[in-house]
């Protein structure tokens, strides 16, 4: 199974609705199981590094398998950290907001959120996935 631009499309709906909701703005990134962009969103009134941010946190979701936050907290760790330089490309960002879309186990892309708190872009990122229907 690969993402499709429809399901990228449908995230970007799902997470856009929950937005409007709660009033606020924020610029949303779908890529593909390599970190690829391949739908965008950035919503009027949003700080336009939001717009770089937001891609790179899918772009390292997808790349690392994991939430941009657990790698976030892995390079603030004074006893197990790391510096984050060491992944050798300057995409890869430890700002909370971006999660790996899992299907049957696989990593099949990463959906980002940014313009707001760290955690309530992971938060919103997630209600994304949940209107998922492959």
């Amino acid at each position: 199974m690969i993402l499709t631009y429809q399901v990228a499309q449908q995230i970007i709906k799902s997470i856009l609705t929950e937005l409007e909701k709660r009033k606020v703005h924020a610029a949303i990134a779908v890529a593909d199981s390599h970190g690829e962009l391949m739908a965008f969103l950035r919503m009027e009134e949003v700080k336009l590094h939001s717009i770089t941010i937001a891609a790179n946190k899918a772009w390292t979701a997808a790349r690392t398998r994991k939430a941009t936050s657990e790698l976030g907290k892995a390079i603030k760790d004074s006893a197990k950290g790391f510096d984050i330089s060491f992944y050798g490309d300057p995409k890869y960002t430890g700002f909370g907001g971006g999660v790996p879309i899992f299907y049957e186990g696989k990593v099949i892309g990463a959906v980002a959120v940014s313009g707001l708190t760290q955690d309530e872009d992971e938060e919103v990122a997630l209600v994304g996935l949940k209107g998922i229907s492959f």
